[in-house]
C-alpha cells in the first residue's frame, strides 16, 4: 500500500513537472510573438508540444501556434507593402500554414463537451479571418506553377479547393459560390500530372473537367494518366471522348488511330479516320493516317493517290514520300512472289521498283537519320534495277551499320 502511494505521488509529481514545462513553453512563445522576434522558434516549440498526443486537445497550444504563424505572415506582408526585400514564396507558404493549423484545430473545437453538446468557440471568428486570405492560396499556386515548382503549387491549389469541403468554412458554401473552383481543380490536376501523381490527378479530374477553358487539356492529361497506369479501357474511352469533342486537336486522333493500327485493328482505325474526314475532308493529318492504314491493308493504289495529293499540296511534307514509295515497292514484292512470271509481269515488277525509287530517295534526303526505314527497300530496288554504283554505296552503308 505504501509503495502504491509512493508510486502515485511520483506520477503526480511528474505530471506536474510536465504541466509546468508546458506552461513555460507556451509563455515563452507568447513573449516571442508579442515582441515579434524569433517567431519561427515560437512556432517550432508549439509544434513540438503537439507531437505529444496528450497535448492534441490543448487549445492554448493550437492558438499560440496560429498566432506565431499569423505574426510571421503580417511581418512579411508589411515588408512587401513597404517594398522591402522579402521572399514572396514564404508568404504563400505561411498562408497555407494558417489554413492547415486552423482546419486541424477546428476538429478540436468541434469536440462535444461533457454533456455531449458541441458549442463552437472559435469557428466563426477563424473562418471569417481566414476567408480574406483564401485568394492567396490560388495566387500562390499560380506563383509556384509559373516557376515549375509543381509540388508547392499543387499543395496550395489543393488547400484552396479543400476549403470548399471543410466544416470550418461551411457557412460560406464555397462549393456552390466559388466560380474559380473548376479552374483551381484543373491547375491542381495539371501540377499532379507533372509530378506523375496519378491519384492526385484523378482526384481533381471530375471538377477540373467542368473548366470549359481547359477542358481539352484535362482530357489529354487524363488519357496520359490512364496510359501510365496501364488502364487501356479508360485510356481508349478518354481518347474517343476527346476525338469526338475536339476532332481537330492534335492529341487524340493520332493516338487513337495508332492504338488500333498497333493492334492490327485496321477496320476500326479506318472508321475513326473516315469520321474525321467527314468533318474535314482536306485535313492532311487525317489523309496521311488513311494512307498508312491503306498501306497496311494492301490498298496500294488508293494509298499512292492520297500521298500524291498530299505531296502536290506540300512538297516539303515527309512521310507521304515513304508511304507512296513503300506502296509501289510492296506491289513489286507481291507480284514477285508469283511462282511463274511472264515477261510482262517481270517488266511490271521493274516498273514498280522504278516508280518507288524517287519517292524513297526523296524520303532519304529529307530523313537521312531514318535509315532503318529506307535502306533495305532502296537496297532491293538498286539490286533489281542493276544500279551498280548506288547499290555499292547502300550496301556499304548497311553492312557498315551492322559492324
Amino acid at each position: 500500500m505504501k509503495f502504491f502511494k509512493l508510486f502515485l505521488i511520483i506520477i503526480i509529481a511528474c505530471n506536474s513537472l510536465v504541466v509546468v514545462a508546458q506552461r513555460k513553453d507556451i509563455s515563452q512563445a507568447k513573449q516571442l510573438i508579442k515582441r515579434g522576434n524569433n517567431l519561427e522558434q515560437a512556432e517550432e516549440s508549439m509544434r513540438k508540444l503537439l507531437k505529444d498526443s496528450t497535448n492534441r486537445k490543448n487549445e492554448k497550444i493550437w492558438l499560440t501556434l496560429f498566432d506565431a504563424i499569423r505574426k510571421q505572415y503580417e511581418q512579411g506582408n508589411e515588408q512587401l507593402y513597404l517594398k522591402q526585400p522579402y521572399d514572396t514564396a514564404k508568404l504563400f507558404i505561411l498562408t497555407k500554414k494558417m489554413f492547415d493549423v486552423m482546419t486541424a484545430f477546428d476538429s478540436i473545437d468541434a469536440q462535444p463537451d461533457k454533456k455531449g453538446q458541441i458549442k463552437f468557440k472559435y469557428r466563426d471568428a477563424h473562418a471569417q479571418y481566414l476567408k480574406q486570405f483564401r485568394p492567396n492560396l490560388f495566387n500562390g499556386g499560380s506563383y509556384f506553377n509559373h516557376k515549375q515548382k509543381f509540388r508547392d503549387a499543387y499543395d496550395l491549389y489543393n488547400t484552396y479547393i479543400d476549403c470548399a469541403y471543410q466544416p470550418l468554412f461551411q457557412k460560406y458554401h464555397f462549393d456552390k459560390s466559388d466560380k474559380l473552383l473548376p479552374e483551381a481543380s484543373y491547375w491542381a490536376a495539371y501540377c499532379a500530372f507533372k509530378l506523375h501523381d496519378h491519384q492526385a490527378t484523378l482526384k481533381h479530374a471530375p471538377l477540373a473537367l467542368k473548366d470549359s477553358i481547359h477542358h481539352v487539356y484535362m482530357l489529354q492529361y487524363l488519357a496520359e494518366t490512364y496510359k501510365e497506369k496501364k488502364d487501356t479501357a479508360l485510356y481508349l474511352t478518354v481518347l474517343k471522348d476527346g476525338f469526338k469533342s475536339y476532332p481537330k486537336f492534335a492529341f487524340f486522333f493520332p493516338r487513337l488511330v495508332d492504338y488500333y493500327v498497333q493492334n492490327k485493328d485496321f477496320s476500326t482505325a479506318l472508321d475513326v479516320i473516315n469520321k474525321g474526314l467527314e468533318k474535314d475532308s482536306t485535313n492532311h493529318l487525317y489523309l496521311f493516317a488513311k494512307s498508312t492504314v491503306l498501306l497496311n491493308t494492301g490498298n496500294y493504289d488508293e494509298c499512292i493517290s492520297i500521298c500524291d495529293k498530299l505531296i502536290s499540296e506540300d512538297e516539303h511534307t515527309v512521310e507521304p514520300y515513304l508511304n507512296a514509295g513503300l506502296a509501289y515497292f510492296n506491289k513489286a514484292v507481291v507480284l514477285d512472289k508469283e511462282t511463274i512470271l511472264s515477261r510482262k509481269q517481270r517488266q511490271q515488277i521493274l516498273d514498280y521498283y522504278h516508280k518507288a525509287m524517287p519517292y524513297l530517295e526523296r524520303y532519304r534526303e529529307l530523313e537521312p537519320n531514318m535509315q532503318e526505314k529506307w535502306s533495305l527497300p532502296l537496297y532491293t530496288i538498286y539490286l533489281n534495277l542493276n544500279m551498280g554504283t548506288k547499290f555499292d554505296e547502300i550496301d556499304k552503308l548497311i553492312n557498315g551499320s551492322k559492324k
